[in-house]
């Protein structure tokens, strides 16, 4: 029932979606005009993926269907994601002591500590990416056979005699 695998690829997308949530939680808080959608879309996502990691983690020791867990997994994965795609479009992936960029990006331009506000979505860009792994890594596990009970053979038993042989 409690997959070794599993419960390693639930801790690690625990830790990075927890991080991913505190950061952008952080960077929500902090803007004083509002924030773009996309920065909205990644709180979001990584609520949303707090909610299917302990769903995964409570699956670990609860039995719950694979499909569903796979489906959750999944789609945790897809929004993941994109949400990584979009902050990394959005960010353009320059320094963040350049004083000319932050004020011209519109996702940093928000905060009276645009530095601190771009550094907290780089990482939590990278925080995507790493939830990313991780969820598909736990969809793989899950729908392969070493998540909770989902097993791929039929009903019959393998080993035992048959009607014939008694």
């Amino acid at each position: 029932m409690v997959s070794l695998p599993q419960i390693g690829l639930r801790a690690w997308t625990f830790l990075w979606t927890l991080l991913a949530l505190a950061l952008v939680s952080n960077v929500i808080a902090d803007a004083f005009s509002g924030n773009p959608s996309s920065i909205n879309y990644a709180e979001f996502t990584a609520v949303w993926c707090m909610l299917v990691v302990l769903v995964g983690i409570a699956g670990a020791f609860v039995e719950l269907p694979a499909m569903i867990l796979g489906g959750l997994d999944v789609s945790a994965a897809l929004l993941s994601l994109i949400a990584g795609i979009v902050l990394a479009a959005r960010l353009h992936v320059h320094s963040c002591g350049n004083r000319s960029y932050l004020v011209s990006n519109s996702l940093t331009n928000g905060s009276h500590n645009m530095g601190k506000r771009c550094h907290e979505l780089q990482a939590s860009c990278a925080f995507f990416w790493f939830m990313f792994v991780g969820f598909l890594g736990s969809a793989i596990v899950g729908l392969m056979g070493g998540g909770s009970g989902f097993s791929r053979r039929g009903g019959m038993r393998k080993g035992g005699p048959s009607m014939s042989q008694v």
